[in-house]
């Protein structure tokens, strides 16, 4: 059997001998209307819960549009002209409106890659800028005690939209929603306390409801006052198929129903061998973005079993705290204890990574350097196939379960 997975901006060809072969986990058969801009147009004539976005702004207020950073698919280039127009319609001119890039705790942008986000046309007409950690107004405290800390321009804003695409999130249950602003534009401290609620069980992948982290989030929205947002499903070629708009909410909840009945994957059994890629690239840009699909692969993955985690990370590991926690722990185990001792953002993802080494080993196919991926747990990798002829060989009739999707697809056993 050979299939292609995403590695970088390439892709690349794995074969697997068919007695070993167990599946692909590829996206459920769904009915797709219109695509792209059409259908991200046509969300907006449709809003849920909500009145349309022409009838929510007035002429005079100052409009915010937060959008994701370049660690994320969202093609922003494609949702923000629709959005725009809809704004214009409203009487909004150009020069009340500002494009904000919802870094998180990520680094910032050049002017280049800010411009190729969005497009020349719209980065030639409107304001566009990283948000900053260090210029926050604070809006508020949740029941949780997390600090609503707002970067200044969303803040101020007399309007804001927010702009996302929905996947599957490992403890937010779903991207998408009032993410955008927690922890999109919010502090290192407040992202910290909302996300060390991820220790608990409730915190899932695929789960909203009694999930302690996205209440969390949804209540720092409802703090902010979210007037609008515009929620994307890609498809595996990174394709707007649908679209969702208004309500922070209620909107939300529709793409993640959507988005569960294209890739929530049903498995009757688990695999010895899991074959998960990222996706490719922004999704494997660093190894704190292609966590995700790790995450998904374990629970495909048996006891005792092999994933190869496929993930280029051209840009290293991606965040500070995470390369700290990853080389500053003499065994993975280490860190486990550690997290709910003291739980430091960036070191989540290590911790996360820790939790899957209890269950399974990890051959990583990295850019990276063998010994650094040795240092930091993993087994180390340049080639694809090699990796996956290794795992095979290493659990003698072991059955190969591919994910070449692994940053959408949730396995789910039955």
């Amino acid at each position: 059997m050979n299939t292609l997975v995403g590695y970088g901006k390439n892709k690349v060809e794995i074969t697997i001998p068919d007695d070993r072969y167990l599946g692909t986990l590829v996206p459920n058969e769904v009915e797709i209307g219109l695509t792209g801009m059409e259908e991200v147009a046509r969300s907006l004539q449709e809003p849920i819960g909500s009145p349309k976005l022409s009838e929510i702004v007035k002429p005079g207020e100052k409009v915010v549009i937060v959008t994701s950073d370049v660690t994320r698919p969202i093609p922003s280039y494609k949702v923000l002209p629709p959005v725009l127009d809809e704004l214009s319609k409203a009487g909004i001119p150009d020069e009340d409106i500002t494009v904000v890039f919802a870094l998180g705790s990520h680094g910032g942008h050049s002017e280049e890659r800010k411009r190729s986000l969005v497009g020349d046309a719209i980065y030639d007409r409107v304001k566009c800028i990283d948000s900053d950690m260090g210029n926050v107004k604070r809006m508020g405290v949740t029941s949780r005690g997390t600090p609503v800390d707002i970067f200044t321009p969303v803040a101020e804003a007399d309007r804001v939209i927010c702009l996302g695409n929905i996947e599957y999130h490992y403890f937010a249950g779903y991207s998408g929603g009032a993410k955008a602003l927690m922890p999109g534009v919010s502090t290192r401290d407040a992202i910290q306390n909302n996300h060390s609620r991820m220790v608990q069980p409730e915190a899932c992948a695929g789960r909203l409801e009694g999930n302690p982290v996205r209440e969390d989030i949804e209540e720092s929205g409802a703090i902010v006052g979210i007037d609008f947002i515009v929620n994307v499903v890609l498809n595996e070629k990174k394709e707007i198929i649908k679209s969702f708009a208004g309500d922070s909410v209620k909107a939300h909840r529709e793409g993640c129903k959507f988005l569960d009945s294209f890739y929530a994957i049903k498995l009757q059994e688990k695999a010895d061998i899991v074959v998960v890629s990222a996706g490719g690239f922004p999704k494997d840009i660093n190894m704190y973005q292609a966590q995700k699909a790790l995450d998904n692969a374990k629970h495909a993955v048996k006891d005792g079993g092999i994933i190869v985690w496929i993930a280029a990370c051209s840009e290293g590991l991606g965040e500070k705290h995470f390369e700290q926690w990853m080389t500053g722990h003499e065994k993975a185990s280490d860190m486990i204890p550690h997290i709910k001792r003291e739980f430091i953002l960036g070191g989540h993802k290590a911790a996360a990574i820790a939790l899957v080494l209890e269950r399974a080993r990890i051959f990583l196919v990295s850019e990276f350097e063998a010994g650094f991926v040795k240092s930091v747990h993993l087994e180390p990798y340049s080639d694809v196939q090699e990796a996956v002829d290794a795992a095979i060989s290493s659990i003698p009739d072991g059955k190969v379960l591919v994910m070449p999707y692994g940053g959408s697809t949730l396995p789910r056993v039955e």
